[in-house]
């Protein structure tokens, strides 16, 4: 497609295209997380030393989203997807040759960087969907970009344990230089919704934090979710190896009881169209909360049932926080549809800055007090995102009521 194309007009396959590509790209911010055994042994690295390469690429996740995310309001999107997937095909190239540390964590920063390509993927999803189908369409495309997250895990760790660490990330780089061109084939171009000089355009992202205490509580909310969710999945590999001395393959493999979780993401999109998306955060946020509160039994069980429960914990804290992401999506790009980019560069910097702060302190916690203190962690963190989404819809509630 040659121009600019209405939205009405847009097939299923397009809408599937962009899933794949949402999940192709943010599955290279996670490929290591069951790999860091391997990296660790082949490198030389110590634990902290390990729990710095997931920390670094979200880290530049979050510093991609901020400050090029906005740029999706100023350029045409495919023309920025096709760019991104050019550099982030290098970046994994370039990973799957370091020899060093220091080599290997400026690589993961600028994957991270470039693995943003998946946010400019959803708001155009947004921008595509038809007539009062916002939330179906984006939670399809998040059902994408989430298996893409979850399952990349399983995928990395086979092929780590089974070939090389390297090798997984040399599959990375051709698998988005695959995607990328097909995307750009398939895409229609974009309209510009803004003529903001990036400096103006960066400004006026100030500008959205401060008007709207909406998108501020969603992003916390989302952001505390984010620091549960990335310090499990930071340690789990580490934990498993030490305790069970099982491998890579085997941590990978509870991305598919995660998955599982994923697999909700359009439905939660559409309980949000009917429900209003207060509602679906709330019980996002306390499903989050129980599924790793359950995890506190775990001195209780056998080997066998210790496992097996970590497995529904996985999947029961997954469906909380993917449905809470599409439901705060869906309440953020409802906010100011002419600024999707910058609102959503907003919320995912937030929920990304969660990420790298959960990577950080999980494998502190761990360092520290174990399993169970990451348990405990993600608990209360799961609680204070409980705590601003029941806070919050208590005031829109109480707001409603006095217009009424």
């Amino acid at each position: 497609m040659n121009t600019t194309t209405s939205p009405r007009a847009v097939s299923r396959w397009v809408i599937f295209m962009l899933a794949l590509g949402a999940g192709f790209s943010v599955a290279s911010i996670y490929y290591a997380q069951p790999l860091l055994p391997l990296m660790g042994s082949d490198l030389h690295l110590s634990i902290e030393g390990m729990g710095m390469v997931p920390t670094l690429t979200q880290a530049g996740y979050a510093f991609g989203i901020l400050f090029l995310l906005p740029l999706g309001d100023r350029h045409d999107r495919r023309t920025l997807i096709l760019i991104k997937s050019a550099a982030l095909a290098l970046f994994l190239l370039g990973c799957s040759l370091t020899a060093q540390l220091h080599s290997l964590l400026l690589a993961s920063l600028l994957i991270g960087m470039a693995a943003t390509m998946a946010q400019d993927i959803v708001p155009a999803a947004a921008i595509l969907a038809p007539e009062g189908q916002q939330g179906k369409t984006v939670g399809t495309v998040m059902t994408g970009l989430l298996l893409g997250i979850l399952l990349s895990r399983t995928v990395s760790g086979v092929v780590g344990e089974a070939f090389s660490w390297r090798l997984m990330y040399q599959l990375a780089a051709a698998s988005i230089a695959f995607i990328g061109a097909i995307m750009w084939a398939v895409l229609p171009r974009f309209a510009v919704h803004s003529t903001l000089s990036y400096p103006a355009l960066m400004h006026s992202m100030a500008h959205l934090w401060r008007r709207y205490p909406a998108l501020r509580r969603a992003a916390l909310a989302q952001g505390f979710l984010s620091v549960a969710f990335s310090a499990f999945w930071s340690t789990l590999a580490m934990m498993l190896l030490e305790r069970y001395h099982m491998g890579s393959a085997v941590a990978g493999g509870f991305g598919i009881a995660g998955a599982a979780g994923a697999l909700a993401a359009p439905l939660a999109g559409g309980l949000a169209d009917r429900l209003g998306a207060g509602k679906v955060t709330q019980l996002g946020a306390a499903l989050v909360t129980v599924a790793f509160a359950l995890m506190f039994v775990m001195p209780w069980l056998g080997v066998y049932g210790q496992l097996a429960l970590i497995a529904v914990s996985a999947a029961g804290f997954d469906l909380g926080l993917q449905s809470s992401l599409v439901a705060h999506q869906n309440l953020v790009y409802s906010l100011e549809p002419q600024a999707r980019g910058r609102l959503n560069a907003l919320l995912f910097t937030v929920v990304f800055i969660g990420m790298a702060l959960g990577s950080a302190a999980g494998s502190k916690i761990y360092t520290l007090a174990g399993w169970s203190g990451v348990v405990a962690l993600a608990t209360l963190c799961g609680a204070i995102a409980l705590a601003i989404r029941l806070i919050e819809n208590a005031r829109v509630a109480s707001a409603q009521a006095e217009i009424a």
